[in-house]
This record gives C-alpha cells, structure tokens and sequence, in this order.
C-alpha cells in the first residue's frame, strides 16, 4: 500500500531542529538525564551485585567463587564501555558541525564559560552522549580552542629557536619583497613581478622545511587536537543562556523528565 504524502507535515532542516534544542536548553536537559540515568544504572547494579554475593557467601561456602567472577565480569564491562566510548571519539570528526559563525561571536569565559566548576566533568557515558558533547562543545568554545592551538604553538617555537628564526625569516622575506616591489614599481612588470612571487615562494618553503616549522606545527595540532577531544567530551553541557518561554518569563532547565 502506498501512502500519499500528507500536505500539512512539515520538514524541519536538521540545522534548524538543533539551534531550536539549543537555544530551548533541551541540549543541557538531554546530557543530564543521560548522566544521571547511567549514575543511577551503575548505582543500582553494584546494590544488587553485592546483595547477590552477601546472600551466595551465607548460603554455601561452595559458592566462595561466585564473588571474583562478578567483580572480574564487572570490571571487564566497564573497562569494555569505556574503551568502546574512547574509539568512538578517536573515530568522531569534531568539526563536523562547526561553522564560519562560531568563531564570529564573543569568546566564552575562560572560567566560567570555558573551565567551568568541578562538577562540570563526567566520562561520556556513551558513544552518542560523546558525539553530542563534542560536536556541541567545539561550536560553543571554538574561539578558545584556536586560542589554545596559537598558544601551543607560540609554545612549540620557543623550545625549538631553530624554527622560530626559520618562521621569523619567512615573513621577514615577504616583507622584503613588498619593499622591493613598492620602490620599484614592479606591478608594472607583471612577469617580472610573477616571477619574483615564485623565487621567494620556494625560498620560504625552503626555509621552513629546513628549520623544521612544521614539526613545531604538527606539535602544536597535535596537543591542541588532543586537550580539545579530551575538554569537549568530558565537558557537560552547560546553558549557554536561559531560555525564555513563550510567556516571556525564564524557564528553568533543572526539571526532570
């Protein structure tokens, strides 16, 4: 049977489905619940794991045993979630979802915005709640992020003077050739000028491969990469700003489902 389409459905774009979750907080809502439900799971599974094994240890001494297995069992689960959380994340594009505009607005408080309290970190409890944190996070903090990458690398030439005298030295080149081209005109002879563009493009690649510029920046990438995966998914997902109801009064994002 084949069903005709329904005239008054609506197609919301995904793109407009999650900036309408963010700006109604239910983004928060969603990676707390997740949190508090896997809490509570754990909570409850360790309750009746020992209640088992109090009740197997004063039934028969036979079943001394029984103890080990389920904590070895226990153990081996939790080591396999959170390994399984873990390639998720080394397999996760974060920049998916990033923009142009994410880096256009304010940079968010280092602090308040950025580090937030201590109970602002949990272990994603899933591969999906990672996905979000991340995908989310990088969107929300990407003006830090490009910070920490400069920082990493401003880092990275001052413990290798090698490469910040070979990167000093490029720009000092094309500052150079600007000067050139200015005294003497050199835009009115475009093959002259096209040709100089040339000489001085292989002699800056030639200065930074030999200064090793790019080891100081595959560092710089790396670290960065790294302190920005590990933030963005042990990162709860806090309001970026209260929402507002239909009414005009704030609505709290602390109720439960």
């Amino acid at each position: 049977m084949v069903f005709s389409t329904n005239p008054l459905s609506l197609s919301v774009p995904e793109p407009a489905f999650e900036s309408w979750l963010r700006d109604s907080g239910y983004l928060e809502i969603v990676d707390e619940q997740t949190t508090n439900l896997d809490r509570n799971s754990s909570s409850s599974s360790d309750h009746h794991t020992s209640t088992t094994s109090s009740t197997t240890t004063s039934a028969s001494t036979s079943t001394t045993n029984t103890t080990p297995t389920i904590i070895t069992r226990s153990f081996f689960l939790f080591v396999f979630s959170h390994l399984t959380t873990i390639f998720s994340l080394i397999t996760l594009n974060p920049f998916a979802k990033l923009t142009t505009d994410d880096f256009s607005g304010d940079t968010p408080s280092w602090t308040v915005g950025f580090i937030g309290a201590c109970d602002s970190y949990s272990f994603p409890s899933s591969s999906s709640q990672a996905r979000l944190r991340v995908h989310e996070n990088v969107k929300r903090y990407a003006r830090n992020y490009a910070t920490l990458f400069f920082l990493f690398f401003a880092c990275s030439l001052y413990q290798m003077p090698v490469s910040l005298l070979g990167l000093i030295s490029g720009l000092a080149l094309w500052d150079l050739f600007r000067l050139c081209s200015d005294r003497w005109k050199l835009e009115l002879y475009p093959t002259l000028r096209q040709s100089l563009v040339r000489f001085a493009q292989c002699a800056t690649a030639v200065i930074l491969y030999c200064s090793n510029v790019q080891i100081a920046t595959f560092c710089a990438i790396a670290v960065s990469y790294a302190v920005m995966i590990m933030h963005a998914s042990l990162r709860k997902l806090s309001p970026s700003k209260q929402p507002v109801r239909a009414d005009g009064n704030k609505r709290s994002t602390s109720s439960h489902f």
